[in-house]
């Protein structure tokens, strides 16, 4: 009886079994396209690399050349952070650096609006403090800076 359906049965089972892997793949495409929100975790405010480590490196990498975990699921490629100096004339940015961390706003530079509004984010870790705030923002900024390639 089964030499009587091989014919009809093979290409049945061939079909169904690509289905099932395009299903799983298209699965963990979807998968790896969202990006998981989740609560802000508290880290020294004077450890720039720490707080780079905890609050960047998922969008920008662990290198800060925008190739994090999260980058293929962003709409625009996370800033490339290697290059900010060298995208300034040999100086590193460090006003605009400290104001796109301050609110964020959708600056060409940046990318686009998609990254947290770190300065509220800052200021409810260290209870409205806006010194250690700016404590923060600093010695990210300093971390950052010393990824600049030469």
């Amino acid at each position: 009886m089964i030499r009587k359906y091989r014919a009809f049965i093979l290409p049945v089972l061939t079909a169904v079994l690509c289905l099932a892997l395009t299903v799983i793949v298209t699965g963990i495409n979807a998968e790896a396209q969202n990006v998981k929100r989740v609560p802000v975790k508290p880290t020294a405010k004077d450890s720039g690399a720490e707080m780079y480590k905890v609050y960047c490196a998922t969008c920008h990498g662990m290198d800060g050349k925008g190739n994090g975990p999260a980058a293929a699921a962003m709409k625009t490629p996370p800033t490339d952070l290697t290059v900010l100096s060298r995208n300034h004339g040999g100086k590193f940015p460090e006003l605009k650096f400290q104001n796109v961390l301050k609110v964020s706003s959708p600056l060409a530079a940046h990318g686009s609006s998609e990254m947290p509004m770190w300065g509220p984010i800052f200021r409810s870790l260290e209870s409205g403090s806006e010194g250690y705030v700016q404590m923060r923002i600093y010695n990210l900024m300093k971390h950052v800076e010393g990824m600049q390639v030469k």
